[in-house]
């Protein structure tokens, strides 16, 4: 879906003029820029990545914190407002957190991703990866949510939210270096490399609602 205006001057054909792809960032405090100042938030961050790469967008902040599955599901309503081209989705962060069963989260997320189809929203969908403490059989059942989820909606898929923040040089404790104290929140150079890392996927979903 893409918005135009057309203008009518003196009795000569309309002139087209593309307004920039809005697209809403529906997420929790990942999305939100928990701990950090306005700036250096995902958003934001986000926002001057496109702008730099030629992209002519604006990203609705649609993140809040402590936010599940189920909270994303009760909102989206009310998130793809007219305006809206396209979304981001970036959930399931707090539903791990909270150990909840990955079945719930596919519906809910399932859910949003029908609202979306319903209000002809192009998506992009984020996965997460459940750690190791909840056993294999919940980690395989949770990770597979999300590209199972984008085949059939027919989706773009990113695989994690934190692809940028790979380990180095074989060391785990590599990482800590882009996280805030609580070891769960990106602080603001893990948001850059982020950013980086998914730029590229939000690129592809502003070129698939641009005129």
């Amino acid at each position: 879906m893409r918005k135009i205006m057309i203008f009518f001057v003196m009795g000569l054909p309309g002139v087209v003029a593309a307004e920039d792809v809005v697209i809403a960032a529906l997420g929790d405090s990942l999305t939100q820029g928990y701990g950090l100042t306005q700036e250096q938030g995902f958003v934001p961050q986000l926002q001057t990545w496109l702008t730099a790469n030629g992209a002519e967008v604006e990203i609705i902040n649609a993140g809040v914190s402590g936010d599940t599955t189920a909270g994303g599901l009760s909102r989206v309503g009310w998130t793809l407002t007219p305006e809206v081209d396209a979304m981001i989705v970036t959930l399931g962060g707090n539903d791990l957190l909270r150990g909840l069963d990955p079945e719930m989260s596919r519906a809910n997320l399932a859910g949003i991703l029908q609202a979306a189809q319903t209000a002809e929203v192009d998506v992009l969908l984020v996965g997460m990866q459940a750690p190791g403490n909840f056993g294999p059989d919940y980690k395989a059942r949770f990770d597979a949510i999300y590209p199972e989820l984008a085949a059939e909606y027919g989706v773009l898929h990113a695989e994690s939210f934190f692809d940028g923040l790979s380990v180095e040089g074989g060391d785990p404790a590599s990482v800590r270096a882009y996280m805030q104290p609580d070891g769960i929140h990106p602080n603001a150079e893990g948001v850059a490399r982020i950013v980086d890392a998914l730029g590229p996927a939000v690129l592809k979903l502003v070129e698939q609602v641009s005129p």
